[in-house]
């Protein structure tokens, strides 16, 4: 008794501010999964209909990128974007502002990128096939996610809901570590200085309550052109501006939440269903779908998605709350930690960006990789949502 009352509780059902935007972030959410599924099944239409007009069309330069260079280095970073005010939320007024009071869902988060990168390493390593996309699977796509836990679990506890889109925040930035330390080649220094003196005046000027919005979109845009100049990818550029922002709850006008209301609808509403549209166009004809079951690499990423994340994950957070006080909410059971890290399964949106980083060289092998990533997404969110629905309905007959 003593023990249970000095155990903390991670992710308890939360005051009504908590449960408010946890509700606007599921609706953004929600919508936003939806016109990503619609422009993902128009790109497949598209490119097995016609892959001469997909290819000639996700090439078309505009300017000095192409159209999926468009896509992948501008509208991302707006995603990016809206993930580092999310992460400078929970650091600063959430659930990880007390890491320890977040210990389960870090280390799960962890565990669900450790496990999946290590079955895809096995797989490839077996068969001497490259192990170049062993980051592949290691991303949970968090709209797609949150998306399907919004349809298939309302019933299910809000604390299991906060849960997921902690674990997710934590993925993602996991995912931009890895963006920045692995898939960065030669650096241009100077650029790379110009575009972090950016992101510090911006800092700067917010402590000093300088907010005004022609400043950060100035500052913002020159933080992103000279990141994109460094070659360093410049969806970091968005993360960085996201941390910069001032985050003050008493202020009826936080620059954080200003922001973040401002360009969450433009995130799941244009920029990630448009980077679908140029992303998710390959081939799935019948040798195509035989490679992602026969072939090392498109295997190994199925396997480390479906299987790896829910393992990771399951097994992670469940081994934190044996050995550690940290502890889940009394409503939420064994059996809605494995639904949830089903869902993380679900790897779209950076899973494909990572795909296109680490096979950039070759077209084949990156076609294979990505529709192993749309199978494995469409398999976690069958058995995600069919496990979330089921957990629902307990406990509502609880």
């Amino acid at each position: 008794m003593i023990g249970h009352t000095m155990a903390r509780f991670v992710f308890s059902e939360g005051d009504e501010r908590d449960r408010r935007h946890l509700a606007e972030v599921l609706r953004d959410e929600t919508v936003g999964g939806a016109l990503m599924l619609g422009a993902t099944v128009a790109a497949l239409l598209w490119a097995n209909l016609s892959d001469g007009s997909y290819g000639r069309f996700v090439h078309l330069h505009v300017g000095a990128l192409t159209v999926h260079e468009w896509a992948a280095d501008g509208l991302l970073t707006l995603f990016f974007l809206v993930a580092g005010l999310e992460l400078k939320r929970e650091l600063t007024e959430g659930s990880l502002r007390r890491p320890a009071d977040a210990l389960v869902p870090i280390l799960a988060a962890l565990g669900g990128m450790i496990v999946p990168a290590l079955v895809y390493l096995a797989v490839t390593g077996i068969s001497g096939a490259s192990t170049v996309g062993w980051a592949v699977p290691m991303a949970t796509d968090i709209a797609f996610a949150l998306a399907v836990l919004a349809i298939t679990g309302s019933r299910l506890p809000t604390a299991l809901r906060a849960f997921l889109l902690t674990l997710a925040i934590v993925d993602d930035l996991g995912a931009i570590i890895v963006i920045a330390v692995v898939f960065t080649g030669s650096i241009a220094w100077g650029w790379l200085a110009a575009s972090l003196a950016c992101a510090a005046a911006l800092f700067l000027l917010q402590r000093r309550r300088i907010d005004s919005a022609w400043i950060v979109i100035i500052l913002g845009l020159g933080a992103w052109w000279f990141m994109l100049q460094s070659g360093v990818h410049p969806t970091i550029a968005g993360v960085l501006v996201g941390l910069s922002m001032r985050s003050d709850p008493f202020d009826d006008h936080d620059p954080l939440n200003t922001w973040q209301h401002r360009l969450e609808p433009w995130s799941a509403v244009v920029a990630v269903p448009v980077f679908a549209l140029v992303s998710a166009g390959v081939p799935l004809n019948g040798p195509a779908l035989a490679a992602v079951f026969t072939t090392a690499v498109p295997l190994g990423i199925l396997l480390g998605l479906v299987v790896g994340k829910v393992v990771g994950i399951s097994v992670t957070g469940l081994l934190t709350t044996r050995f550690t006080r940290a502890e889940f909410a009394p409503a939420i059971g064994r059996p809605d930690v494995v639904a949830a890290a089903q869902l993380a399964g679900i790897g779209f949106t950076v899973a494909l960006l990572m795909c296109d980083l680490a096979f950039a060289t070759d077209d084949t092998l990156a076609g294979e990789a990505k529709a192993a990533v749309l199978i494995a997404s469409l398999i976690s969110a069958l058995l995600g949502g069919t496990a979330a629905a089921l957990r629902g309905r307990r406990h509502a007959r609880a």
